[in-house]
């Protein structure tokens, strides 16, 4: 089921936190659509209503997730199990969710797998390490992101994209990877699907007008 993506290519993620400009609204719905217009082949998004609403406007797999603080938890890409049903439920092909080895994670989220799969639902797992990338694996799951690379303390912290992770991913695991995290330019895309990613997701960079606006303001101000 992994074939799930008609080809290789980019997957634009639309997403709007509660406090962004850009939450609520068809807002996230538009941006899908004129990533696919574009040439994206799916999309990836945050929350149920972002989800159906997405679902409805384009025709490409949609990777749903639901960011939930947990007190006292650093886990917050679909934690529990009711994100997930709530994902299953909003009928996203591909549930994203955090398979990084913190807070007994790598033992307590292979039922929120399972549940994906008996839905007939495949299941990306956001990771920050090698050692996560194969236990997840293992896992069972149908795509590795690595997404998570430079969130966790013990991962590596750079500017941007984790390079290194991707290469050591596409040579140890036999399920797709998935370039995500800090890919800011078209050669950053270019330089992970070089690394060997199957599909390159790219966020901040499209759909986060708020963070593209501080880069350039940013040079500016230092030049």
């Amino acid at each position: 089921m992994s074939d799930i993506f008609p080809m290789k290519g980019l997957i634009v993620s639309c997403q709007a936190l509660e406090h962004e400009p850009l939450h609520g609204g068809d807002t996230m719905a538009k941006m899908a659509r004129a990533a696919v217009q574009s040439g994206a082949i799916g999309i990836r998004t945050n929350g149920v209503p972002d989800i159906l609403a997405i679902k409805e406007e384009v025709n490409v797999p949609v990777i749903g997730l639901i960011k939930r603080d947990i007190p006292g938890s650093a886990i917050f890409i679909t934690p529990t199990l009711d994100e997930v049903k709530a994902i299953v439920s909003a009928k996203a092909d591909i549930v994203a969710l955090d398979v990084t080895n913190r807070e007994g994670r790598l033992a307590s989220v292979k039922p929120l797998i399972t549940y994906a799969h008996q839905m007939g639902v495949l299941v990306m797992a956001d990771i920050s390490t090698l050692e996560e990338g194969l236990a997840a694996e293992e896992l069972g799951v149908d795509f590795i992101g690595t997404t998570l690379s430079g969130y966790t303390p013990y991962s590596t912290q750079q500017e941007g994209p984790d390079l290194v992770l991707l290469q050591q991913l596409c040579e140890f695991v036999k399920i797709p990877v998935v370039a995500e995290g800090r890919i800011w330019t078209p050669e950053d895309a270019a330089s992970a699907k070089r690394a060997g990613a199957s599909y390159v997701v790219v966020g901040s960079a499209i759909t986060r007008p708020q963070l593209i606006t501080s880069r350039y303001v940013k040079a500016v101000i230092d030049c």
